[in-house]
């Protein structure tokens, strides 16, 4: 037997059944690691502003900057996430009893009013709206309270993904430069290749996590900052919401901003009203054109069509991780595609 002929497709039969076994060990963290990838881009340049104050070393960079990041990110998302937990739960309750005056059928019952007196020909149904208009928030409540609630009950689990996300976090700062030379030597495409795709996804994904998505973060924060000052309920919960909106093209926190409005309007409240809507023209309008440019620098621009196509079909198949792997995954399939075609022309 010609063992010289066999070894090649032997040593390739090990490999394969080797990255299998491996793939199945890996894969019920594969979603942590990917964030804690994401993360370590994002964080780089405070990381290399630290590395430099501590005389080039790199593991006690690494690990000041997890400490930070833990502090400024994971604790406050660790408090936002249970207020809104416990505001959507209280707001469902609210909406399945059919109890009491809610934010949402006070404003309703305003168009409607409005609607009838200047506009009978409409034929617009209070209560046929109001019951619509509750179904669809109590559909995306149930879905809040069960992704978050599901996710405290598993805290075993929780805390695990964490301590591993926190673990990999730092050794991708560490060791960026290192295991970015390990993929390029390892791919069997050409190094400039690998570099472009590389750095590719690495201005998509400061782009879409710096840029847009930090900026409907804010723009979210000071939504719910607004809702608590003026007397708005669920200021958090809303404030959420309002992040999520903020991702629409042309629309943004308008579609919360302008409910919360209406609703001080309709109960009397014309002060604080009008405070919103100066806080929301002034203190939330003008984020983007503020600080855009700042965040996203020169990284590569991405439509925000495509960006909320992203974060919403990417939180229906991930999760909630899903609002950073979604663009993501959208990030390296166009910078793919550039490459692809740069290699055609």
């Amino acid at each position: 037997m010609n063992t010289n002929t066999l070894r090649p497709y032997f040593l390739m039969t090990l490999i394969a059944v080797s990255a299998v076994i491996t793939f199945f060990i890996f894969r019920p963290f594969i979603v942590v690691l990917v964030l804690a990838v994401v993360f370590s881009v994002v964080l780089q340049p405070l990381y290399r502003i630290i590395l430099r104050r501590m005389n080039a070393l790199p593991g006690l960079a690494a690990l000041v900057t997890m400490i930070i990041s833990v502090v400024c990110i994971l604790i406050p998302l660790t408090f936002i996430t249970v207020q809104i937990t416990g505001e959507a739960r209280s707001l469902y309750a609210s909406i399945s009893e059919g109890g009491g005056e809610t934010y949402l059928n006070t404003v309703i019952k305003s168009v409607s009013d409005l609607a009838e007196q200047y506009a009978p020909s409409l034929a617009l149904s209070g209560a046929d709206l109001s019951d619509s208009v509750d179904q669809y928030v109590k559909d995306g409540l149930a879905w809040t309270v069960q992704n978050l609630g599901g996710a405290f009950g598993g805290m075993a689990r929780l805390l695990l993904s964490l301590f591993i996300f926190l673990i990999a976090l730092y050794y991708f700062l560490r060791d960026g430069e290192k295991l970015k030379r390990t993929v390029i030597d390892s791919s069997p495409l050409a190094d400039t290749d690998d570099n472009a795709v590389l750095t590719r996804l690495e201005h998509a994904i400061n782009s879409v996590i710096r840029g847009s998505l930090t900026i409907a973060l804010i723009q979210g924060v000071l939504t719910g900052i607004g809702f608590t000052l003026f007397g708005v309920p669920n200021s958090v919960l809303w404030g959420v919401v309002a992040a999520l909106a903020a991702l629409i093209p042309g629309v943004g926190t308008s579609l919360v901003l302008a409910p919360g409005v209406a609703y001080l309007f309709v109960i009397g409240a014309m002060t604080p009203a009008l405070g919103l809507l100066i806080w929301s023209v002034v203190a939330v309008g003008l984020i983007d054109n503020l600080l855009g440019p700042k965040l996203v620098g020169k990284s590569m621009q991405i439509h925000p069509l495509i960006v909320l196509l992203s974060v919403f079909g990417g939180l229906a198949f991930f999760g909630p991780a899903g609002i950073f792997l979604g663009p993501l995954c959208t990030s390296l399939l166009f910078a793919l595609v550039s490459i692809r075609t740069r290699a055609v022309d």
